[in-house]
C-alpha cells in the first residue's frame, strides 16, 4: 500500500470507517446526479432486457394471452349462471340436460383456466430467464469495470461495498422483469381490458367497480417513494456490513491477538440493528400501503354487491351479470394485492440500477490517452523530471498534503538506483507512478524519452514490473502463483523463476510440491516465503524497468544476497530500482537518493554518502550499530 495515505484496519474505530463512507457516498450522490431520474434508470433496465427481443416478445405475448384468458373467466361463468338458471326456470329440462348443459360450461371455463395458467407459467419462466440473462450481462460488465477502475477509486471505496453492489444491487436489477415489468403489463391489460368490458356493459356499475383504482394508484406512489429512500439506505447500511465484515476477516488474526472479539462483535450488532431498524420500517410501509390497498377493493366489491343486488331485485340485471361484475372483481384482489409488491419492486430496481449503472459509468482516471502509442523500448532509461505528486484524499480530489516535491533522477538500463527514507517519505509512491497506477500532479515521468502517458497501459504495464512489499497470493496452487503473469508458461521456466527467488527448495519439500494450495491470501506461509514466491513472479517475465518495494523486507540477509546474485543476469539488462529500509539492499546500488518529506535530500554511491555524513551515514551507523548487537538509542530505521 502506498505511503502517505491512512488505510483501514479492523482494528481502527468507527470515525475511521466513516471517512471511507463519506467518499462512497459522496460518489454515491454524484452518480446518481449522472444517471438522472428513476424513470431513465428503469428505462435502461428495459433496454438491457431488449438485447433478447425473441424472448422479450414471447413472455410479453404470454402475459397479455393469460390476461386475456383470466378476463374470459367471467363471462363464460356469468353466462353459465344465466342459462343454467334460465333452464331450470323454465321448466322444459329435464335435469340431467340441465346438468349436461352445466359441464359443457364447466368445460369452457376449465379450459379458460387451464389456457391461463399455462400462458402464466410461460409468462414467469421467460421473466425469469430475461432477469437472469441482464444479471449474467452486469455481472460481467460490473467485474470488468472493477478491473479497470484506478488505484485512486478503490483507495476510496471499501471492497465490501463493491460487493454488495454486485450482489445485492444486481439481484434487484435483475428481480424488476418478472416482479415489475411484466407484472405491470398484466395489471394494465386486466384492468385495461376489464375496464373496457365493464364499462361498455354498466357505466354505473364499471365505474364503482374501478373506483379503488385511482386509490390505489395515488397510495402507490406514495408508497414508492418512501420504499426507495428506505431502500437506499438499507444498502448503504448493508455496505457498512459488508465492509465490518471484510475486514474482520481480513484481519482475524489481529483481532483474536488482541483479545478484540467483544468490541468487533458489538461492532457488528450496532451495523446490523441499524440495518434491522431500516428493514423493519421498509416493511411496515409496505405492509400499511398494501393493507390500505386492499381496504380499498374490498369497499369497492361492497359497493358492487350493493348496487348490483338491488338492479337484480328490479329485474333491471340478471344475476349472472352480476356475477361477471363480483367474478372480476375477485380476480382483481390478487393483482391488488401484487400492487405493493409492484411498487416495491419498482422502487428497488430503479434505487440498486441507479447504484448499479453509476458504478459501471465511471470512467478510469488512469487510461490510454487518444493516439497512444505502444511503448517501445530501445535503451531503457527511466527519467522522473520534476515529479510531483498528491494523493486524493477524496471524491472532491482535495484534502491530503503532497506527497512528491520536484523529484528528479534518472536509471539507464543495467544500473541500479537505491531509494531510502523515513516512513512516508514518499518512496512507494514513486513505485506506483512507474506502472501508472496514479499520474503525476505535475512534471513527467519517460522511459527513452516517451511520456508514458503517451504510451498504452498495456505495453507500460509489460515493460514495468513492481515486487512489493504486501505479497499478495491467490488461493491457488504455488505453481499457479508463480506462473500468474504468463499461465502457459511450462514447468522448467516456474521452476527457474522458483530458484532464481531461493524459493525452490522449500517447494521441494512440501508433499505435493509446485502443486500445494497455498491458503487465503497465502496465510499458510511465512512473510519471506511470500515474498520469494513474489519475487519468483516477476522473474517470469521480461521487463525493461524492474522496481522492488521493499519486497526483501522479511527475507534474511543472506538469502536476499543470494537473490540479488540469481537477479543479476536480468538486472543487467533492466534499469532497476530497490526501495529499501535495509541499507544492506542497497550498498550495491549505483546511486542512491535519500527521500524525506516527499524531497530528495541527498544522493550518490554508498560510500560518497557515508563520507557526506549526513542523514544516510546517521541511518548506516546506527543499522551497523544494531547489526553487531550494540545498543542504541535512536529508533531504527528513523535519521537524527
Amino acid at each position: 500500500m502506498a505511503e502517505g495515505r491512512a488505510e483501514q484496519s479492523s482494528g481502527l474505530p468507527d470515525g475511521a470507517i466513516t471517512l471511507r463512507q463519506k467518499a462512497y457516498q459522496g460518489m454515491s450522490e454524484a452518480s446518481d446526479h449522472r444517471i438522472g431520474n428513476d424513470a431513465a434508470v428503469l428505462w435502461r433496465i428495459v433496454r438491457l432486457a431488449l438485447r433478447y427481443r425473441g424472448r422479450v416478445a414471447l413472455a410479453v405475448g404470454a402475459t397479455i394471452a393469460a390476461a386475456i384468458f383470466q378476463l374470459m373467466i367471467p363471462r363464460f361463468l356469468g353466462t353459465a349462471v344465466d342459462h343454467a338458471l334460465g333452464l331450470l326456470g323454465s321448466g322444459s329440462i329435464t335435469p340431467e340436460a340441465a346438468r349436461g348443459a352445466l359441464f359443457e360450461a364447466a368445460l369452457l371455463l376449465l379450459g379458460a383456466s387451464v389456457l391461463r395458467g399455462g400462458f402464466t407459467l410461460l409468462h414467469n419462466y421467460g421473466g425469469e430467464a430475461i432477469g437472469h440473462l441482464i444479471a449474467y450481462d452486469l455481472r460481467l460488465a460490473f467485474y470488468r469495470k472493477l478491473q479497470r477502475l484506478s488505484f485512486s477509486f478503490h483507495d476510496r471505496i471499501h471492497s465490501g461495498e463493491l460487493i454488495t453492489r454486485g450482489m445485492l444491487d444486481l439481484e434487484g436489477v435483475r428481480m424488476f422483469i418478472n416482479t415489475g415489468l411484466l407484472r405491470l403489463v398484466l395489471l394494465v391489460n386486466l384492468i385495461g381490458g376489464g375496464g373496457y368490458l365493464l364499462l361498455s356493459a354498466d357505466l354505473l356499475l364499471g365505474t364503482l367497480s374501478f373506483a379503488f383504482v385511482p386509490f390505489v394508484a395515488w397510495c402507490s406512489s406514495v408508497a414508492r417513494l418512501r420504499l426507495r429512500a428506505l431502500w437506499l439506505a438499507l444498502q448503504e447500511r448493508m455496505g457498512m456490513l459488508g465492509q465490518i465484515m471484510d475486514e474482520n476477516l481480513a484481519g482475524i488474526r489481529v483481532v483474536r491477538a488482541f483479545g478484540a472479539e467483544p468490541y468487533e462483535i458489538s461492532k457488528f450488532d450496532a451495523a446490523s440493528d441499524a440495518a434491522m431498524a431500516i428493514a423493519d420500517q421498509r416493511i411496515k410501509t409496505r405492509a400499511a400501503s398494501t393493507s390500505v390497498m386492499t381496504f380499498a377493493y374490498f369497499i369497492a366489491m361492497g359497493l358492487v354487491l350493493w348496487v348490483g343486488g338491488l338492479r337484480v331485485l328490479e329485474g333491471a340485471m340478471t344475476i349472472g351479470e352480476l356475477t361477471v361484475f363480483l367474478t372480476f372483481i375477485t380476480i382483481l384482489q390478487q393483482p391488488v394485492r401484487q400492487l405493493g409488491l409492484l411498487v416495491n419492486s419498482i422502487a428497488r430496481a430503479s434505487t440498486c440500477g441507479g447504484r448499479l449503472f453509476a458504478l459501471l459509468d465511471l470512467e478510469p482516471a488512469i487510461q490510454d490517452r487518444v493516439g497512444a502509442r505502444p511503448l517501445d523500448p530501445t535503451d531503457g532509461t527511466i527519467r522522473f523530471e520534476n515529479v510531483s505528486f498528491t494523493y486524493s484524499g477524496s471524491h472532491t480530489g482535495a484534502g491530503l498534503p503532497p506527497v512528491l516535491h520536484g523529484v528528479s533522477f534518472t536509471v539507464a538500463r543495467g544500473k541500479t538506483l537505491g531509494i531510502v527514507g523515513p516512513p512516508g517519505s514518499g518512496k512507494s509512491t514513486i513505485a506506483h507512478l512507474l506502472p501508472r497506477y496514479y499520474d503525476p500532479s505535475s512534471g513527467r515521468i519517460t522511459i527513452d524519452g516517451q511520456d508514458i502517458r503517451d504510451a498504452t497501459l498495456d505495453t507500460l504495464r509489460q515493460a514495468v514490473r513492481v515486487v512489493q512489499q504486501d505479497a499478495f497470493l491467490f488461493t491457488a496452487s504455488l505453481e499457479n502463483n508463480i506462473a500468474y503473469g504468463d499461465p502457459w508458461a511450462d514447468d522448467s521456466m516456474i521452476q527457474d523463476a522458483a530458484s532464481t527467488a531461493q524459493i525452490d527448495g522449500f517447494v521441494g519439500g512440501l508433499p505435493d510440491g509446485y502443486g500445494t494450495l497455498v491458503g487465503e491470501r497465502g496465510v499458510s506461509l511465512s512473510g519471506g516465503q511470500k515474498q520469494r514466491i513474489a519475487i519468483a513472479r516477476a522473474a517470469m517475465l521480461p521487463a525493461t524497468v524492474l522496481v522492488f518495494d521493499d519486497s526483501t523486507a522479511a527475507i534474511d540477509a543472506e538469502t536476499e544476497q543470494r537473490i540479488r546474485e540469481s537477479l543479476k543476469t536480468q538486472m543487467e539488462s533492466c534499469a532497476t530500482i530497490i526501495i529499501s529500509h535495509r541499507l544492506g539492499a542497497l550498498r550495491h546500488a549505483d546511486e542512491i537518493v535519500f527521500l524525506e518529506a516527499g524531497r530528495i535530500v541527498e544522493r550518490g554511491t554508498h560510500d560518497s554518502l557515508v563520507l557526506q555524513g549526513g542523514r544516510y551515514a546517521a541511518l548506516f551507523a546506527l543499522q551497523s550499530r544494531d547489526d553487531t548487537g550494540l545498543p542504541s538509542s535512536t529508533m531504527n530505521g528513523a535519521a537524527p
